[in-house]
């Protein structure tokens, strides 16, 4: 899978009490299941140590439950990913210029490249949970918790900042055991908006070829 499709402010020097830390988190968990619809704009910033090249990115992704999500990535040749509701496509026309990867949307295939579900569904079963401080995110201020996955994730750590006001995930940062980096800002943060459902259907560019997994494993 693509790399691109995954300075801070100054930290204040007292943090939320300890209730309102784990408040903030359930708070958090119970929007993310209220919210039937969502647009996000974003700005990812990705550090390869093994390359010690840095990309930063900008995009939209469109979200409506249980399980169609869309991600697309500015520029002509930008990433899109989509979920449809019956497939998962991932295209990358610059790292893999004529193809199109169609995975099967069941399994939690779309729970693991939507930031929402992965960090907002069950989490305190998912990780293990630590209030790491307050800090201000733009003109928010925020509460910082760092999850560390219990089981194989595609991720070694994440970072999550919570809007201390609404409880909206207002940045969100990832690890790999590769030491890649991802920081993703979300710039504005629009819930329960009327999004058609024609926004998550994606039709691949003519003549690409597509690596249909589903096939090749069994599981369509």
């Amino acid at each position: 899978m693509t790399t691109r499709i995954m300075t801070v402010a100054a930290m204040v020097a007292i943090a939320l009490p300890l209730h309102a830390q784990s408040d903030l988190l359930d708070r958090a968990v119970a929007k993310y299941e209220q919210t039937t619809t969502a647009r996000a704009d974003f700005k990812q910033t990705l550090t390869n140590p093994l390359t010690g090249s840095t990309s930063i990115t900008r995009g939209v992704l469109l979200r409506r439950a249980p399980n169609l999500l869309s991600v697309r990535f500015d520029g002509a040749d930008g990433d899109r990913l989509v979920a449809d509701g019956t497939s998962l496509w991932i295209y990358s026309p610059m790292s893999a210029p004529g193809q199109v990867i169609k995975l099967p949307n069941s399994g939690g295939a779309m729970n693991n490249v939507d930031p929402g579900s992965q960090f907002l569904v069950s989490p305190r079963t998912k990780y293990s949970i630590k209030a790491l401080g307050t800090e201000r995110v733009g003109a928010r201020t925020t509460q910082m918790f760092q999850l560390v996955p219990k089981r194989q994730s595609q991720f070694t750590k994440a970072i999550v900042w919570i809007d201390a006001s609404d409880a909206s995930v207002r940045k969100f940062e990832t690890t790999d055991a590769n030491g890649l980096k991802r920081v993703v800002e979300i710039l504005s943060w629009k819930p329960n908006i009327v999004i058609p459902k024609s926004a998550f259907r994606f039709v691949p560019p003519a003549g690409s070829r597509i690596v249909d997994q589903g096939a090749l494993t069994g599981a369509r």
